[in-house]
């Protein structure tokens, strides 16, 4: 059965579900649990729900038997700077693409950090997406964050245990049909997604975002924010060229046959993304010359075999950098559309002295270093048009120059892109700084020590100070609207078009499924294979068959 979702549906299985975490654990009780006496206290069990399938709120520790029944702690293991060398996590030199600079780092112990508690007194925090788990070796490692400490660890079974606190997950991994249930009240859930929104439109939804307690995404609105990830610093914008405009000049007047170059850069290996952005391309080809590298509308090979390659495009491999710096203009279009979605397209362009032709991130504009450093797409009426100016561009070397000022001494105008880079708490490539896993780690670890000592504090003091207020992501937190097409109006792409039965069908069924699973926590589900069940239920109520 196709799952097609119709525009404006209804969210009413959301409404106003505020939680810590939401079902309370009956079910647990009736099934038993894995055998975990290394981690393991007593009265790990929680009561279940007086409010029988209503959410639990949060629930309350009682910090006074922290010791009670604990038989061993989890293993911490050292950090291995050669094994961390060898590891997942590189530079994005030698890793292209996810986790640019996330090289793994011991944990620090911040200024604010007083934290005297033995490994076995300490709140986990459980990676469940545990590729991502950023220590090495081992699966388990202390966390001396800047105002708490932690043990982060890969090992899912003590997803059960009472200490366990938060469940990190990896955006492009989570699937609502594999969620970890039943949900545990005491538990958050936090969200890590510094990828395309393409990668998971769950998260997009009200729905799926409101599943999780924290998040880190590329939106400026998140918990903790992504938004700049791809940009290490600010002088990497303002590099000189390698190449100057007379060279690039002199490039563009040599004959085809000869190594001449188009106007225009288009270096891409995914073709029918939801952006479709190949649509607008191709009618920007009508009009202005455009050397198109890579999968999609091909009509130019690298000049090496090794270039080819298209992973060596990910990457600021020296050779690839070099040869898109002799472009006077880049076609740097995301694969989707979302506020502050902004990736290595957009950065890299301005950072070999060449002017992005920018169609992604609608906010894009608060975070260039002045007001007209990128040409944007979405501020023509259409592809010629755009055409047109890139030729006038193009012909006129002083107005084109206007557009890489920026490299100028105090060429940098846009105080919030500069404050929001000293603000930033993570590094790109730097090793004085946590990297954004790690930091991300420690704002979670740091958040659940405060809550923590608030339910003790009101468990101490009989109500009188009052409980955690739960905290939940918001639609801002991702938000993405639905993809739309390249060029020209929906209703004139013919049926059977590959980017409109894909991306579309899979945006409104992303929200079926979040629909599904937020019943099926509301339901205090223990069973994964029932998320088909409710995902029928969702269709008969949307189709009115219920």
């Amino acid at each position: 059965m196709a799952f097609l979702r119709r525009p404006f549906s209804s969210l009413a299985l959301l409404a106003h579900c505020c939680f810590w975490a939401l079902p309370p654990v009956s079910a647990l009780q009736e099934r038993g649990r894995p055998g975990l006496a290394d981690f393991e206290r007593k009265g790990d069990r929680r009561p279940a729900s007086s409010e029988g399938n209503e959410p639990a709120g949060p629930s309350v520790w009682d910090g006074d038997d922290v010791d009670s029944g604990l038989s061993a702690e989890l293993p911490v293991g050292a950090f291995d700077e050669a094994a961390a060398a060898a590891s997942f996590f590189q530079p994005a030199e030698v890793t292209p693409g996810l986790l640019m600079g996330a090289a793994a780092a011991p944990s620090f112990r911040g200024p604010g950090n007083n934290d005297t508690r033995r490994n076995k007194e300490l709140p986990i925090l459980l990676w469940w997406s545990g590729s991502l788990f950023p220590h090495f070796p081992g699966d388990t490692e202390r966390l001396d964050c800047p105002r708490s400490s932690c043990l982060s660890t890969k090992n899912r079974r003590v997803r059960l245990q009472r200490r366990t606190r938060a469940l990190l997950f990896y955006g492009t991994d989570f699937r609502a049909y594999e969620a970890p249930l039943p949900r545990l009240p005491h538990q958050t859930w936090a969200l890590f997604h510094e990828e395309s929104p393409m990668n998971n439109y769950l998260l997009s939804h009200r729905p799926g975002i409101a599943l999780f307690n924290y998040t880190a995404t590329f939106r400026r609105e998140s918990d903790y924010p992504l938004s700049l990830q791809w940009l290490p610093d600010l002088a990497y914008l303002r590099r000189r060229p390698a190449f100057s405009l007379a060279e690039k000049e002199r490039w563009r007047r040599r004959p085809r046959r000869e190594g001449g170059l188009a106007p225009v850069l288009y270096a891409q290996s995914h073709c029918d993304v939801p952006s479709d952005r190949d649509r607008y391309v191709r009618e920007l080809m009508k009009y202005i010359p455009v050397d198109s590298y890579g999968k999609c509308l091909n009509n130019r090979e690298f000049p090496s075999m090794r270039l080819r390659d298209t992973s060596t495009a990910t990457t600021e491999d020296s050779e690839f950098m070099t040869f898109i710096s002799k472009y006077k203009f880049h076609l740097a279009m995301e694969n989707a559309i979302c506020h502050d979605y902004m990736t290595e397209k957009l950065w890299r362009p301005m950072h070999v002295g060449a002017v992005p032709i920018y169609r992604g991130s609608p906010s894009v504009r608060d975070w260039m270093p002045n007001d007209h450093s990128i040409i944007l797409i979405d501020d023509f009426e259409s592809p010629k048009e755009l055409a047109e100016y890139i030729d006038f561009l193009d012909r006129n070397p002083d107005e084109y120059l206007k557009y890489l000022e920026y490299k100028n001494p105090g060429g940098f105008t846009n105080q919030f892109l500069i404050d929001n880079m000293e603000r930033r708490e993570w590094g790109v490539n730097d090793m004085t700084l946590p990297n954004y896993l790690n930091g991300f780690e420690c704002f979670v670890c740091d958040r659940e020590n405060a809550r923590i000592n608030a339910e003790k504090d009101h468990k101490r003091t009989h109500g009188k100070l009052p409980a955690p207020e739960p905290h939940i992501a918001q639609f801002t937190h991702m938000g993405c609207p639905p993809p739309a097409p390249g060029y020209g109006n929906i209703e004139d792409i013919p049926a059977g078009d590959s980017w409109k039965e894909m991306w579309l069908q899979d945006y409104w069924q992303s929200l079926d499924q979040g629909e599904a699973l937020t019943a099926m926590i509301h339901h205090n589900e223990s069973q994964q294979g029932k998320f088909w069940d409710y995902m029928h239920k969702v269709f008969l109520k949307r189709t009115g068959q219920n």
